[in-house]
């Protein structure tokens, strides 16, 4: 594939999505990013603030359930690639309501899938597409302290109702191309963090509560283990997939950098004891609370596949990227605190060109 490949990006203003539209509108000046996404509570139009003048994108604010929307989006924008980002994905939240989740990941992966075959195996068929989907290695379920990491090959076996969500959506990609013929790819990452991650997850929500001097709760006993990639990294693995990967297979995305829940809050507290010091260690604030129901003990991902393959390797060391995280978010409270106040939700959200 070229530089000049036409992508419609779903979940674009979502953490990994706006990471990944500023890498590629970086890199491949010559093409096209057209951005869907439902703002839903965290998308943040705000995220693409870098790229919003560029011509060559464009943000459409709607739902990928919306088949005749995306329809005639890779139609009027003769869209070649689909990187299908858009999901819902904090576990607490499926645990607590899973109905979204069914919906926006099984649903509407659907959707798109359905729209993709209309258009590019349709009357006028578009030979050299791609429908690429982002997943996560929650899938595979749940591995022993030393048991190998997740291969492409693991089997399935989700235990929270995102991972099964995302599994279902998953073995949905898997049959459109066996079935019909579309061109896809998959892509199961690790645990992801760097900037413009909405603070519910692990990373952002320590930060902004050492911040304000606030507790910082851990499951369990902490120790919880998981593969953490920085974005950069991510992005860059997803580009090599779209401009190498083969069709029809899958590749797992790692960061190598396997990490207990408690040893990344720790290395956070000495950071911001480093960067903003208190009258006392910030790892006071450790607190412990009860664990979350189903609770995996640990991920870790094997990438062989991609590296032999396409020549992936991370390039963000753990420790390197968790200190350039805390200082992005030190230096970008102009993007945090309207999240915080809720007042991002206030905007207006109109389409743009």
């Amino acid at each position: 594939m070229t530089t000049s490949q036409r992508l419609l990006v779903t979940g674009g203003a979502g953490f990994i999505g706006a990471n990944f539209v500023r890498y590629w509108l970086e890199r491949h000046p010559g093409g096209r990013v057209v951005v869907l996404d439902a703002l839903t509570y965290a998308g943040n139009r705000a995220s693409l603030a870098a790229v919003e003048a560029r011509p060559e994108f464009r943000f459409v604010h709607g739902d990928i359930r919306d088949e005749a929307l995306v329809e005639r989006l890779l139609r009027e924008e003769g869209i070649d690639t689909l990187v299908h980002f858009a999901a819902e994905s904090h576990v607490d939240r499926s645990i607590a309501g899973p109905d979204a989740f069914i919906d926006t990941n099984v649903v509407g992966t659907h959707s798109l899938l359905k729209a993709a075959r209309t258009v590019w195996l349709g009357g006028a068929t578009v030979p050299g597409h791609r429908f690429h989907h982002v997943s996560t290695d929650e899938v595979y379920g749940s591995l022993g302290p030393q048991d190998p990491a997740f291969s492409e090959t693991t089997p399935y076996a989700p235990n929270s109702p995102y991972s099964a969500s995302k599994a279902a959506s998953d073995h949905l990609v898997r049959a459109y191309h066996h079935t019909y013929g579309l061109n896809t790819t998959i892509s199961n990452c690790s645990n992801n963090y760097g900037p413009l991650q909405f603070p519910e997850k692990l990373i952002p929500l320590c930060i902004l509560n050492l911040l304000g001097g606030q507790p910082l709760p851990v499951y369990g006993d902490g120790r919880n283990v998981r593969d953490w990639l920085h974005v950069e990294d991510h992005c860059r693995g997803i580009e090599l997939i779209l401009q190498g990967g083969r069709v029809g297979e899958t590749y797992n995305v790692g960061g190598g950098a396997e990490r207990t829940n408690l040893q990344v809050v720790e290395s956070l507290c000495a950071i911001m004891d480093e960067l903003r010091p208190a009258s006392a260690p910030h790892n006071r604030l450790i607190e412990f609370v009860e664990d979350r129901l189903g609770h995996d003990r640990r991920y870790a991902i094997d990438e062989r596949k991609l590296h032999g393959e396409l020549g992936y390797v991370p390039a963000n060391r753990f420790e390197a990227g968790l200190r350039e995280t805390v200082s992005w978010y030190l230096d970008n409270a102009a993007w945090w605190q309207p999240i915080l106040s809720g007042e991002y939700l206030e905007r207006a959200r109109p389409d743009g060109r």
